[in-house]
């Protein structure tokens, strides 16, 4: 079988950016052609996202945050649920 993919190269490792048909322990031929550089600007939203950290606030922490999420007495699934339900 011959197959094509896509895999990125992090922490030492090849990892395929889909699954792949095989069994564990199955050898493999590996061919390496690499890919242009992709520009982020190519699909981020840099302006949106520099809009963001300019609004972001460093001094709120992720604990803050989740004790203040802790007193919602709901889920917050259920609170969007029915804030659409009111609006339509």
């Amino acid at each position: 079988m011959t197959k094509q993919l896509e895999a990125i190269y992090q922490g030492g490792v090849l990892r395929p950016l889909q699954p792949l048909p095989l069994s564990e322990d199955q050898k493999v031929l590996v061919t390496i052609a690499t890919l242009p550089a992709t520009n982020e600007e190519d699909f981020l939203d840099v302006e949106y996202m520099k809009a963001c950290a300019k609004e972001a606030d460093p001094s709120v922490t992720l604990e803050s945050v989740r004790q203040i999420l802790a007193k919602i007495p709901s889920s917050l699934a259920d609170d969007i649920i029915a804030e659409r339900e009111e609006r339509f």
